[in-house]
């Protein structure tokens, strides 16, 4: 059982202030994110806004105009930071917000911070222009950046006393950020290839007839697109369906933000599987007020109880 610190006795003001502005930053950059931790009580929202903040930045520095190599050296000056924060270092009148929010967030949630050291791991991988062969290739990078976001996640969770196979929490929070990472790589495959960026593996590409890459509004002639997009869809699919495994064992507010923010990625596939060539002419999304029925789907349980009443009928 991983558990969590539910209440706080007393915040500072500097640390509220370095919150505060974690919580803008979330708000502002990531709004399928904010919709699922906008369900948390406060302590916990926070602290997911904290590792958000964090999070943000080491992509920022991998997504910018600036030479990779000076990339590679502004991530190891941010994985430096981190150390400070792992040893507790940061005071809490430090200039830097994200650090202050950070380290108050890792001395009162077990969060696991080396997961962190993986996202940047994972950056690097992006600034050196890695192209991944097999899907157990790109597994490695998904882990980095995304499966370690959701153990990171399920440190300020916890799981509920009592939660049956609880042990395996971790591993379906791993899953889970696996699946929402691939719905990622599908969504933004025309953005990522204007970028110079190719993340599906090249076994599944040339599968597809797909190897020339996807530089414009149509898929390359001759090529298998929707069958390539119908492929990827299943994968992430047996994804969600083993992460979501991991909504039973947490309480009610945390399993609705993880339904949230999982549901929301769940419709965008459904919208990438009935249109494949619409990932080619702009990013797919979603209407605002089908994120908000998604939350309150959550936040009733409804995912949870689904999957508790799978699991029992796989059992018996």
């Amino acid at each position: 059982m991983i558990r969590t610190v539910e209440s706080e006795q007393h915040v500072s003001a500097p640390v509220l202030a370095a919150y505060s502005y974690c919580e803008t930053v979330t708000g502002q950059q990531a709004r399928n994110f904010a919709y699922g931790i906008r369900l948390l009580p406060t302590p916990k929202r926070r602290a997911m806004s904290a590792l958000y903040a964090f999070s943000r930045r080491v992509d920022d520095i991998g997504d910018g105009a600036l030479a990779p190599d000076v990339k590679a050296a502004r991530l190891e000056d941010t994985r430096a930071l981190l150390a400070r924060v792992r040893e507790g270092s940061v005071d809490e009148d430090d200039t830097d917000p994200v650090a202050v929010a950070l380290s108050h967030t890792a001395r009162n949630f077990p969060v696991p911070l080396e997961g962190l050291d993986e996202l940047i791991d994972g950056v690097l991988m992006d600034v050196r222009g890695e192209t991944y062969e097999t899907w157990d290739d790109l597994k490695v990078y998904c882990r980095c950046v995304a499966g370690a976001i959701g153990r990171l996640s399920l440190g300020v969770f916890g799981t509920e006393p009592g939660a049956r196979g609880a042990e395996r929490a971790p591993e379906y929070a791993d899953t889970l950020g696996l699946a929402l990472q691939l719905t990622n790589i599908l969504r933004d495959v025309r953005e990522d290839a204007e970028g110079g960026r190719t993340y599906l593996p090249s076994d599944d590409l040339a599968k597809f007839g797909c190897s020339a890459g996807f530089n414009g509004p149509t898929p390359p002639e001759g090529s298998d697109f929707a069958g390539l997009v119908h492929f990827e869809v299943r994968r992430a699919r047996a994804l969600f369906a083993e992460g979501y495994r991991l909504l039973p064992m947490l309480d009610r507010r945390s399993g609705a933000c993880v339904a949230a923010m999982a549901g929301i990625y769940r419709r965008l596939l459904d919208r990438i599987e009935r249109e494949p060539e619409a990932v080619l002419r702009g990013r797919v999304s979603l209407p605002g007020r089908e994120k908000a029925y998604v939350a309150v789907r959550g936040l009733s349980g409804l995912d949870a109880r689904h999957v508790s009443r799978h699991t029992v009928r796989r059992r018996t």
